[in-house]
């Protein structure tokens, strides 16, 4: 009864999305207050049907409902209770309903914060919306019904797979979806715009918060994805350049690109036709992240289904919103001409030059990534675009993007001068110069970590020089600066702390430069020298889990004599899906990670691989302070809340 309820909810939902795509859309077109009051209860309504629909999902994975395809095809009874639930959305269907119930969240959201927004203009973002979740809940109905039953029931599910049974992986994919949702609100605003004809200085700033939150949970949900690669894989690396994780990291380029372009728009009503083309674009290339993983046309451990159908389906939405949203592009942009003008040597043209690179590096992505496909599809000829390239490729563009990255946030709007901003800069430049010296000189001739690391220090003492020159040190006495920093906005804040984290995140970056790693067999009570550590193979044994049988070696790691760490690194196998897993053990510290893992065991050895993975955590702790910077910028009420007041459209047309 509660799967039906549930896939009766979806119907209902489904219903109120044609509603909610029609009637406000209807009434802003007609001047009907009513009809456009009608969005703001419609989406909350679908997000209330959605969520009953989920709910009744997780009942059945949490009380192992055989009779339910979905659960038989991705649960077992023996699973633990955490990743039967997690394991909700651990599949393709439960996966998309998690999608739209974001999305869903994300109307009602707007709905319910959205008090100061033009009526005509909240109409319209939540009919786009609404025809947004359409789509999707449709897709859900017609090809992917989670609640499909089966009947007679077997005795048991055939279980989910391990890879996916990881709290990594359970927090992931929420994060993820919050972060290509968030910008299909973006590119809602921006529709909504297009067909008003109107982008101006308070269009920007209902913009920016969303598109704010979209890069904080995408920033997470890269990295934490990252993360769950680098320890559950067993490869001892965090980016593989994997074509399904270049699909996440494509909006978030256009999203950084989107989030700095929208400032130019509500502080100077400059950069209005490229901000919506951004906003377009950055929901775009999350819609080919979601066809990329679920259309079959990929190989790959992040993919959720392997369906031509549902494939074609995803690209058919895929073309009437891209190309619909970029046909309304094409007709309505030439009618929003630009209020602002600035210099070359500018905070606008700085933010334009960051954009230009981010641009630049997403294209780049973006055809590695297609080349191949599309190569295969036209010729058969199949060929594979990695690591080699990708790096050649991006590090040009990535170490002047770098570079603006401390010097922008110091010019002033409309007109500035370069020199007096690299006068206050020059003792970072020298951080950076010597953080360079010292790579060199203490690394070994590395060259790309050295750069990497100077490129680190460099922003670094970029977002720390920032906050100072805004507060005033060196003008004013040490006591008022530090007045002048406390009251701060905390956008002004979060800026500076975002920058950092990218800087930190160089900093693991640059680190993983410098890992080295070590094959090994050796026999139990046997030991091994790497990286100046003793490595000593106490012994392998049998290990039981809850819903796996294991091969567990125990490892001491010594230095000097003097034991350091104890180390388990081993090798599950999983009856129920008849598949083995590595599991990597890791010694973090700050200085790195001493990494383990186990390999095939043969005449009486076990063979070992060890990485000893300089800085590696970093790489994820600057992830976190970039998300904690926009979350900071994102708590500034004036963002948030306080939007500039709209002239009249026949005053925001006029010339500036």
């Amino acid at each position: 009864m509660i799967p039906e309820l549930g896939h009766f909810a979806l119907i209902l939902a489904a219903m109120l999305a044609i509603a909610q795509s029609i009637l406000p859309l209807w009434g802003a077109q007609r001047g009907d207050v009513r009809l456009m009051a009608s969005g703001a209860p419609l989406a909350v309504a679908g997000f209330i049907a959605i969520g009953i629909s989920f709910a009744a999902l997780i009942w059945a994975y949490a009380t192992n409902d055989t009779t339910v395809v979905n659960v038989v095809a991705n649960s077992h009874s023996a699973k633990p209770m955490l990743f039967k639930i997690t394991g909700t959305w651990g599949n393709h269907e439960g996966s998309m309903i998690l999608w739209v119930l974001v999305l869903a969240g994300c109307s009602a959201a707007v709905a319910g914060f959205g008090g100061a927004l033009p009526s005509a203009l909240q109409a319209r973002v939540q009919a786009v919306m609404g025809m947004i979740s359409l789509g999707f809940l449709a897709f859900i109905l017609f090809t992917s019904n989670p609640f499909e039953r089966i009947w007679p029931p077997p005795p048991d599910g055939q279980g989910l797979n391990p890879l996916l049974q990881d709290i990594g992986l359970a927090i992931h994919p929420p994060l993820l979806y919050l972060g290509y949702v968030g910008y299909a609100v973006t590119f809602a605003f921006a529709v909504a715009a297009l067909i008003e004809g109107r982008v101006d200085a308070a269009w920007g700033r209902w913009v920016r918060p969303w598109s704010l939150a979209a890069w904080s949970f995408l920033t997470m949900g890269i990295s934490i994805g990252s993360w769950w690669a680098y320890y559950e894989l067993g490869w001892g690396g965090y980016w593989f350049w994997d074509p399904v994780e270049n699909a996440s990291l494509l909006p978030w380029l256009a999203g950084t690109a989107l989030l700095h372009s929208a400032i130019v728009v509500e502080k100077r009503e400059a950069l209005k036709v490229w901000t919506v083309l951004l906003a377009l674009l950055a929901f775009a290339l999350s819609l080919l992240g979601t066809f990329l993983v679920r259309s079959g046309v990929l190989n790959s451990v992040h993919s959720f289904a392997s369906d031509p159908a549902r494939g074609i389906f995803i690209l058919c939405l895929l073309g009437i919103y891209v190309a619909g949203a970029f046909a309304l592009f094409a007709w309505r942009a030439p009618a929003m001409a630009p209020a602002g003008f600035f210099a070359p040597i500018s905070r606008e043209g700085g933010i334009v030059l960051n954009n230009l690179l981010l641009c630049s590096i997403t294209a780049v992505v973006f055809v590695g990534t297609l080349y191949p496909l599309f190569l295969d599809l036209i010729t058969g000829q199949m060929i594979s675009v990695g690591p080699p390239f990708f790096n050649a490729a991006t590090a040009p563009l990535a170490l002047p993007l770098v570079m603006a990255m401390a010097v922008g946030p110091m010019l002033a709007w409309k007109r500035a001068a370069l020199w007096p901003v690299l006068q206050r800069l020059w003792w970072a430049a020298c951080v950076a110069l010597l953080a360079f010296i010292l790579t060199l000189t203490l690394a070994g001739w590395h060259v790309l970590s050295a750069l990497g690391f100077a490129c680190a220090f460099w922003l670094l003492a970029g977002a720390v020089a920032d906050i100072a020159d805004r507060a005033g040190v060196g003008r004013t006495s040490l006591g008022n600066a530090w007045n002048r920093a406390r009251h701060l906005p905390r956008a002004a804040w979060g800026a500076a702390i975002a920058h950092a984290g990218v800087g930190v995140t160089i900093l693991g970056i640059s680190g993983m430069g410098l890992a080295t790693e070590k094959l090994v067999a050796v026999p139990p009570g046997g030991s091994t020298t790497f990286a100046g550590y003793e490595w000593r193979l106490e012994g392998v044994r049998d290990f039981v889990g809850p819903n796996f049988t294991a091969r567990k070696a125990t490892i001491t790691v010594l230095r000097d004599g003097r034991v350091v760490h104890v180390m388990e690194p081993s090798k599950r196998y999983f009856p129920i899906g008849r598949t083995n897993t590595t599991e990597a053990s890791i010694r973090t510290s700050p200085a790195g990670d001493l990494y383990a893992v186990l390999g095939e065991e043969r005449d009486g050895e076990a063979v070992l691989r060890l990485h000893k993975n300089p800085l590696a955590p970093w790489i994820w702790i600057g992830a976190g302070i970039m998300a904690l910077g926009a979350a900071f910028s994102l708590s500034d009420r004036r963002i948030r809340i306080a939007a500039p007041a709209r002239r009249r459209k026949d005053e925001a047309e006029a010339p500036a």
